[in-house]
């Protein structure tokens, strides 16, 4: 199990830019759809508190998976295989980087990844608005919470504070 958690997550890492959120496609058609190792609402529930714990979020994502299927060797497993091939990617590029740096067809390359690194990180949002069940009622969340992350400022952990203690009065209050 812990050589599958290894490879899975690690095909994951070599095969992903943008970081992240740009891998929770990814990741989701492996963990869920093909291994089966978590449920949709588990995976939006992953998301979640890789998203709200210190660390990267995709090793934090790889490590909840992998403790859940092999506990810590299988956190440990996961979370290698994802970090791993960055790791590699990023030491041959600081190696060899300085000979390419001013190239124009490399900088072509990188002009041309970025916007299908934004379409990687739109379609887990929508995914995940869905997942979310959002209607007319909390669309507004969202919205709001993403105008003030951009507009004004806020810290992302502010909003994330905001919505936990949201979300505890809303549940107590359903529960009076």
């Amino acid at each position: 199990m812990n050589r599958q958690l290894f490879t899975t997550f690690f095909r994951i890492g070599l095969f992903t830019l943008g970081g992240g959120y740009a891998m929770i496609p990814l990741i989701e058609r492996e963990v869920v759809e093909r291994h089966r190792w978590v449920t949709k609402e588990e995976m939006l529930d992953l998301i979640a508190i890789a998203q709200s714990c210190p660390g990267v979020f995709a090793i934090n994502i790889a490590t909840f998976t992998g403790y859940k299927q092999g506990s810590t060797r299988g956190a440990i497993a996961a979370a290698l295989g994802t970090a791993l091939p960055s790791f590699l990617i990023i030491l041959a590029i600081a190696i060899f980087f300085h000979q390419f740096e001013d190239n124009r067809i490399v900088a072509a390359l990188f002009r041309g990844i970025r916007p299908a690194v934004v379409a990687l990180i739109a379609v887990p949002t929508f995914n995940l608005a869905k997942s979310a069940r959002l209607n007319r009622y909390t669309l507004w969340i969202p919205v709001v919470s993403a105008l003030a992350i951009w507009l004004l400022g806020v810290s992302p952990i502010w909003i994330i504070i905001a919505a936990g203690v949201g979300g505890l009065v809303i549940g107590r209050s359903k529960k009076l």
